[in-house]
């Protein structure tokens, strides 16, 4: 590489900016979602996500894969609207600090057609404290980083609150000119900038695009840019800007859905990656959190550590990795492959140091779910079923605070995912995979994993089942259409005069069924074999027109509030991240479900044609929502008689923003329309 540039800002910052190799990057693509200009850039050791953010309050970020690390710079609330655009895509670039060592990022030139920018805050460190301070305002003082500048520039940079090579942020001022921490725009009204932003975590070993995919993939750039945006050796991480880390619930329902297009060197590195992170109880990790979050995490703890800390708080994600391994294992690859995978050594993420076979780590989960399957199979009653860990408001997908609408015990964590993972466990034991890991005492135990399944199955549903008669469930559809300034007329005449029935999205602590109609129902779709009768009213229950059901002109949201007291409606709006929103990936999960119900040949021709409509609406909504399809989530406007996509974020209301490159909104990639 050869040098480009140097850079004196007062007498304590130097660093020297050196030019990428003259080649093609491995991946570049840009996106516009909402206010939010998007560009991703991958090549070597440099992973970098660019967001420019339009509006009356701008902004500049770049997160990196490398440690889940960022660096952001606020401006102050402008009085108009200003709109950014690229001059100058992202390319690499290595930045060397004050002490000569290697921080890896990129340069880009911009222009916002602004009269001035004044600085707000600056945050360089791990992308959750951006996320913090991007929420409420926030950032720990040990972070903050101050400003310097010189004729043209403006420089953020420090180490690593160890002394670890840290973060790089350099503005320069191309067009229009910088005084303290306001830059003006020239006599053209606009200021262009040259951004150079890196970091000194450690990168990222990239999969390739030889190693991902199959040739059953669909041809969707978008998609695949995101997937191998996201995709690892060493995890999968699940959505940048806000998510550039590993998560388990995302990892395992990604490798579900995308399993039949992904080669086994991916599918068994995204699996690596979970079975690493389990911890002694055989718990799945939710989160990791990396670099200086973990510093501070520990230090807060009394050690002086950076190594990762792991999340165990959810309870969902414990009950996916035996369903998934399981088709995997069983269903896609051979029985040679599949012990070879589980002998395989593993390094353990949770326990530094620890070595141990993927198959040993494998049993110790399905030991942790047949025992905490074990009460309610011997005493089915709501106590003994899995509620959401003490103190803890969310437990599963649905994870702000608000999303399961106050209840303790989740619908799809009790009567989907859990007997799935006995059913898994007791696929496993037969076929002799597991015989090499189990104890003595452990074959007893697994031999009645099937049972326990059965009982799970016929008894977990039972409370969460909701009747409403009809002429109540109308009137409540009326009056909530009203308040959301939606047609009425369609719902109502969709619920008939048979009750409304549904599964609650969850039970409060006495047990009692929180009435709110929900997308979890796809989950039997994909991980049960539910009867006829059942099938016909979960799906009819989904795909009646919202506010009736979940069925809107651009796409089935998540959630429909419709029949709970207006307090609990206000967390259900479409400006909440588990309201009234439509999730990519959780019409992917339905597309896929009804699909598998589908190729079943037990089922007679009225429940088949009640799947089929039902599929024919769906991909009708998926593709007319094709633009924002890889984003993480959207929400919507009713306006000019008919519902329009909306980027959540893009509204004052809304409590947070989606993100652009989301790890289970790549799924399309094999879950692809019926022929």
């Amino acid at each position: 590489m050869r040098t480009i540039g140097g850079l004196l800002v007062g007498a304590a910052a130097a660093a020297l900016l050196l030019a990428p190799n003259a080649h093609a990057q491995e991946l570049a693509y840009e996106l516009t979602e909402g206010q939010n200009i998007n560009a991703f850039v991958r090549d070597g050791t440099v992973s970098a996500h660019m967001l420019l953010r339009s509006g009356t309050e701008p902004r500049i970020l770049f997160a990196f894969p490398a440690g889940n690390s960022g660096v952001g710079l606020w401006f102050a609330p402008l009085a108009q609207p200003a709109l950014w655009s690229v001059d100058t895509k992202p390319t690499p670039v290595a930045v060397k600090d004050t002490k000569g060592r290697t921080l890896n990022g990129v340069r880009t030139v911009a222009t916002i057609a602004a009269p001035r920018l004044e600085v707000k805050q600056a945050v360089l460190s791990n992308v959750r404290f951006l996320r913090d301070y991007q929420a409420i305002g926030k950032v720990p003082a040990e972070l903050l980083t101050a400003m310097r500048s010189a004729p043209g520039r403006i420089l953020f940079a420090r180490d690593r609150v160890d002394g670890a090579p840290g973060y790089h942020l350099e503005l320069r001022v191309l067009a229009g000119r910088i005084d303290g921490g306001t830059i003006t725009a020239g006599s053209d009204g606009v200021i262009r900038l040259e951004i150079i932003a890196a970091t000194g975590d450690k990168p990222l070993t990239g999969l390739t695009a030889e190693e991902l995919l199959n040739e059953r993939a669909a041809d969707d750039p978008s998609a695949r840019d995101a997937l191998r945006f996201l995709s690892y050796r060493e995890k999968f991480l699940a959505g940048s800007w806000r998510f550039n880390t590993y998560f388990g619930r995302d990892t395992l329902m990604s490798l579900r859905l995308l399993m039949p297009v992904l080669k086994p060197a991916a599918m068994e590195a995204g699996l690596e990656s979970v079975v690493a992170r389990l911890n002694d109880a055989g718990e799945v990790a939710h989160e990791e959190a990396l670099s200086e979050f973990a510093i501070l995490e520990r230090r807060a703890g009394g050690e002086a550590s950076d190594a990762a800390t792991l999340d165990y708080a959810m309870v969902d994600d414990d009950f996916m990795l035996a369903p998934v391994a399981a088709s995997y294992l069983l269903d896609r690859a051979s029985a040679d492959t599949a012990r070879a995978w589980l002998a395989k050594p593993v390094r353990s993420e949770a326990q530094p140091g620890l070595q141990e076979s993927t198959g040993a780590a494998l049993v110790r989960n399905l030991r942790f779910v047949l025992q905490s399957a074990r009460p309610f199979a011997k005493t089915p009653t709501v106590p003994n079923l899995i509620a959401l860990k003490s103190g803890r408001q969310n437990g599963q997908w649905r994870d702000s605070n608000e999303g399961l609408g106050g209840g303790r015990y989740a619908y799809d964590v009790n009567a989907i995912f859990v007997p799935a993972a006995l059913e898994a466990a007791a696929r496993l034991h037969k076929a002799g995979l597991l015989d090499p890991y189990l104890t003595s005492a452990d074959r007893a135990v697994f031999a009645r994993a099937a049972v326990d399944a059965r009982i799970w199955r016929r008894y977990a549903p039972r409370p969460f089942k909701v009747t409403i008669p009809a002429d109540q469930a109308k009137s409540a559809v009326a009056s909530y259409a009203a308040s959301l300034g939606v047609p009425a007329d369609p719902a109502i005449a969709a619920i008939g005069t048979a009750p409304l029935t549904f599964h609650a999205i969850s039970l409060d602590d006495k047990g009692v069924p929180i009435p709110i109609v929900n997308t979890d129902e796809a989950f039997d779709l994909m991980f049960g074999m539910p009867a006829p009768a059942e099938l016909e009213t979960s799906v009819r229950a989904m795909m009646r027109p919202f506010p009736a059901g979940l069925l809107t002109d651009v796409g089935v949201v998540v959630a429909n509030a419709a029949h709970t007291a207006p307090k609990l409606q206000a967390d259900f709006t479409p400006a909440k991240y588990h309201g009234a929103v439509v999730w990519s990936w959780q019409q992917a999960l339905l597309a896929a479900g009804l699909e598998r119900q589908l190729a079943r040949t037990d089922l007679p021709a009225t429940t088949r044609a009640t799947l089929m409509r039902a599929q024919d609406d769906l991909w009708r909504v998926i593709k007319a929502a094709r633009a924002v399809q890889s984003s993480e989530l959207w929400s919507w406007a009713f306006k000019d008689g008919a519902y329009q996509v909306v980027a959540f974020g893009a509204g004052k209301q809304d409590v947070d923003e989606s993100n652009a490159a989301q790890l289970w909104s790549t799924v399309y990639l094999a879950v692809q329309p019926p022929r």
